[in-house]
């Protein structure tokens, strides 16, 4: 026994340099958490226990009761974005991604496939242009997950990748203990009593078996066995009763071609640290994403806001001109007709107001559903959204346009657009799979080679009346299994050559092909991205030009409803000309609200295309992966 525990021992030692080995050749840093593995470490029976997750919680996050005054939430942009850090659901999805992806590394660190990550960008909150309402369709993954590098079997953007991964099989490097213990009473008739000398020959046998084996990055395996069994019978022409069988054997194999070496055996653990890399880097494009619809959907908020007071401010106008017209028509003053245009005006400005007022519920209703877990409460789901900040546009000070400018803002993105670095890693992956698939080619060369040694003990049967030198004790048969008088040794060089060959070479050519069509991909990325930021700038400059244009128009149109007014008071105008003035003045505050949104909006874009959007809004990737807005509450 003490022997066979060393075997055990000296087996698992081999196990642990080498894949401590095979872990600094991989040339990856350790993941920084794995939590699957570390209840292990305190306990191995958790090795063989669920790890189970929490439910999610649904309960809206404290901070929203904050800015409740006067039953209205009063919302400022920045506690707009530090609600939805907290609150919004699809950023909580896409938060999954990130342990899914560290269960692939626990995966194939065994061996295993990966089985891919979902790192598409889960867009399924309705309103800001991006999913549902005011947009095009959400996501078609689960939670509206767009498609994205990584993952298995599938493509996106058009690309093919379903020999992501491809190669030789790779074995389990998880040691495997097995052990296997049984009795068995065995009684048969017998036609003559030659052979055995009994005319029923009965047997009990008892069978005590033990085995280790594991596989290594290397292309190595190990295994070992210890064997032993007892069997004792009735015949009086045995010569040992009860006999004592053991044997044991220690067996390696290297591949020598195919499955030779760390790349094509690591390459599972290397495209899931690689998809974890692009799983983070996913949940970062995901918040700019989410803060870039919250902050659209802020600014329309802000729009529909001011748009209704526009429209009050109006129809308080046409109210007191109505109010002032019957006044008069009771004086005679003033023709019926005139009253009667007053009163068509009314009823044009309320249903303008009706109009700008169903605008304003519905985008306090977007922005709500944006910002929390649940609208549970019938009581926050009906509650105004008084936002603070105003469409405030200072165009002088905004970005320059020049082309020295632009080239700069297009070197920032071409090093910051996470979708780049998503396409880095995943082309590496591609790479990854193209190697091992040209290992894959090779013929199948291994080298087996095991050492093992037998063992017999028992005391003499009396009815045989024979002298043995064997032992009589199990110990015995162990000692002479192990001292080399009964060796057993083998060395050999198996080899399997693939005629023609085709799957292989069919599965390495679609992988260089894959490659290739990943290289244009990333070249198209780039040229993508650097239109996206000239069409940002561009727009923000149209949108500059627009506001500067509607605040001329607002000033003149507020200048002619003045002159107007005042000609009225003084009985030289009627009240159509300044009805008509103050609904022009209307209408050019509408425009210059639009104008506005659209300018704020510009440079949200433009924030995004160049990849500044987390820095502008002063938001820490860690703080938004904890779901905590910076500084808490």
């Amino acid at each position: 026994m003490i022997c066979r525990l060393g075997v055990v021992a000296f087996l698992i030692s081999i196990s642990a340099a080498t894949w401590a080995q095979s872990s600094s050749a991989d040339n990856v840093p350790a993941d920084p958490v794995l939590r699957l593995d570390i209840p292990h470490s305190d306990n191995p029976f958790n090795t063989y226990r669920a790890t189970t997750v929490p439910k999610p919680n649904l309960a809206n996050t404290p901070r929203i009761d904050t800015m409740i005054r006067d039953g209205e939430l009063e919302l400022s942009l920045k506690d707009a974005i530090a609600l939805a850090l907290e609150n919004n659901l699809d950023l909580a999805i896409a938060r999954y991604n990130i342990p899914i992806a560290e269960a692939d590394i626990l995966r194939t660190r065994a061996g295993a496939s990966f089985r891919g990550v979902n790192t598409g960008v889960v867009q399924n909150t309705p309103g800001g242009g991006a999913g549902g309402f005011g947009s095009a369709a959400s996501g078609a993954g689960a939670g509206g997950t767009s498609g994205g590098a990584g993952g298995a079997g599938s493509g996106a953007s058009g690309l093919v990748q379903s020999t992501l991964g491809t190669g030789t099989t790779v074995s389990s490097y998880d040691p495997v203990l097995t052990g296997k213990f049984n009795i068995e009473h065995y009684t048969v008739p017998l036609s003559s009593i030659a052979i055995y000398g009994v005319q029923t020959l009965q047997q009990n046998t008892t069978t005590g078996n033990i085995a280790y084996s594991q596989a290594f990055p290397t292309g190595t395996s190990i295994s070992a066995e210890f064997q032993n069994n007892r069997v004792a019978t009735n015949s009086p022409y045995s010569y040992l009763n009860p006999t004592l069988n053991t044997y044991y054997q220690v067996a390696l194999q290297q591949q020598l071609l195919a499955g030779f070496g760390f790349g094509p055996n690591l390459r599972y653990l290397r495209i899931a640290k690689n998809n974890q890399k692009i799983s983070d880097q996913a949940f970062r494009l995901q918040v700019i994403t989410t803060i870039t619809q919250i902050a659209n959907m802020y600014w329309d908020l802000v729009a529909a806001y001011e748009d209704e007071q526009v429209k009050s401010r109006a129809l308080d106008f046409a109210k007191q001109t109505l109010d002032s017209g019957q006044k008069q028509l009771a004086l005679q003053a003033i023709p019926a007709m005139d009253v009667m245009k007053d009163e068509a005006e009314v009823a044009n400005r309320e249903q303008d107001l009706t109009i700008a007022k169903a605008t304003l519920q519905f985008q306090d209703l977007l922005i709500k559903n944006a910002l929390t877990k649940n609208l549970d409460d019938p009581t926050l789901e009906a509650m105004p959204v008084k936002p603070t900040d105003s469409i405030a546009v200072d165009t002088s000070q905004d970005a320059p346009t020049s082309s020295t400018s632009t080239e700069d803002s297009i070197a920032l993105a071409l090093r910051d657009r996470i979708e780049l670095s998503e396409s880095d890693i995943d082309l590496e992956n591609r790479r990854i799979s193209r190697s091992a698939a040209r290992n894959a080619l090779l013929p199948s060369v291994a080298l087996t080679a095991y050492y093992g040694g037998s063992g017999l003990a028992g005391p003499p049967n009396p009815s045989a009346e024979i002298s043995s030198t064997s032992p009589v004790n199990w110990g015995g048969a162990v000692k002479n299994a192990l001292n080399n008088t009964a060796p057993d040794y083998y060395v050999g060089l198996s080899v399997n050559v693939p005629i023609r060959n085709r799957v292989a070479k069919s599965d390495q050519y679609r992988s260089e092909l894959e490659t290739r069509q990943a290289e244009l991909r990333m070249q198209q990325l780039k040229k993508q991205i650097r239109i996206e930021v000239r069409n940002a700038q561009y727009a923000l400059e149209q949108s500059r030009a627009r506001v500067e244009a509607a605040r001329k128009a607002r000033e003149l149109s507020q200048k002619t409803f003045d002159i107007t007014k005042k000609e009225q008071e003084l009985g030289a105008g009627s009240n159509l000309q300044t009805l008509t003035a103050r609904r022009d003045l209307s209408a050019a505050e509408s425009a210059l609200v639009a104008a506005m949104t659209a300018f704020q909006k510009a440079k949200i874009e433009l924030d995004r295309s160049i990849g500044t959007t987390l820095d502008a809004n002063k938001i820490s990737i860690e703080s938004a992966r904890a779901g905590v807005a910076p500084g808490g509450m």
